[in-house]
């Protein structure tokens, strides 16, 4: 781990440093049987049509590789314009300091869907390194967490995927090499995703999507993340065998994201 995702989780262990604490499995479990905060499954939906392309529809203002994309995009706003668009899940962005993400976002969104009874689960796509983010997660009501191989040993690796399980919900396994996809699955996921953006220099290329995902096996949610923007790129990855992507820039630069949500949801 190098370059810029040592520079992000560097400062996210800082960001969080006061809030860490032991986190029990009593505590884990409590908020997993708590009604009101038990998450529809991300798993469960991208699972529902495999007759077609699943979409996780990202919430996502700036970014280090696009920098600003819709700064002053409103988190429920966007959120109403994926769910109406027929979004399978949708992904949001807490991180302040390098996506311009804040945990607020997810609590509203979860509250606006839960307002308008519409069953989207929602990922907190963050940089987790402590079973306390699991808690915030599951108190703000999301249905999946991510983890991201290559920035955390196996320990902590399997401490956030056991306080996740614990706490109801789904944990989204994050590779970008063979490495890393052999790690993963020694954890057996229900759901790895594929990350076409090498994190260290932040430069995308869909053929990393090409190579990794037919090495999942069956039974395994494929997911292709990041650098696809048209349809030629949804297809690409299609063909190569994932159940779903992730799409964060594309969508949020549209006004109305309808029309290339549909694109996607035709593959």
């Amino acid at each position: 781990m190098s370059d810029k995702l040592t520079e992000i989780m560097d400062w996210k262990r800082q960001e969080i440093a006061s809030l860490i604490r032991p986190v029990s499995d009593r505590e884990l479990e409590r908020l997993g049987s708590r009604k009101d905060l038990r998450p529809f499954l991300m798993s469960g939906s991208l699972r529902a049509h495999p007759e077609r392309l699943g979409v996780i529809a990202e919430i996502k203002r700036r970014s280090p590789s696009a920098g600003a994309i819709r700064e002053d995009a409103n988190a429920e706003d966007q959120a109403i314009k994926y769910v109406n668009a027929h979004a399978d899940a949708l992904s949001v962005l807490t991180d302040q300091k390098f996506f311009g993400g804040r945990i607020q976002d997810l609590w509203d969104v979860v509250e606006l869907l839960e307002r308008h009874s519409r069953k989207v689960p929602c990922l907190r796509k963050d940089f987790m390194v402590h079973p306390v983010q699991v808690v915030e997660a599951a108190e703000a009501g999301a249905s999946a967490i991510l983890i991201i191989v290559r920035a955390l040993d196996d320990g902590t690796i399997r401490d956030l995927q056991h306080a996740a399980e614990l706490a109801g919900m789904d944990s989204l396994f994050e590779v970008h090499n063979q490495e890393e996809l052999d790690r993963a699955l020694r954890f057996n996921p229900k759901m790895v995703g594929v990350n076409n953006r090498d994190l260290r220099r932040f430069v995308t290329d869909l053929s990393i999507s090409e190579s990794l995902i037919p090495q999942i096996p069956d039974g395994v949610i494929r997911v292709s993340e990041s650098g696809i923007f048209t349809v030629e790129d949804a297809a690409r990855v299609r063909a190569a065998g994932a159940d779903a992507i992730l799409v964060g820039q594309a969508l949020m630069e549209q006004d109305d994201p309808t029309e290339l949500l549909e694109a996607f949801h035709s593959l």
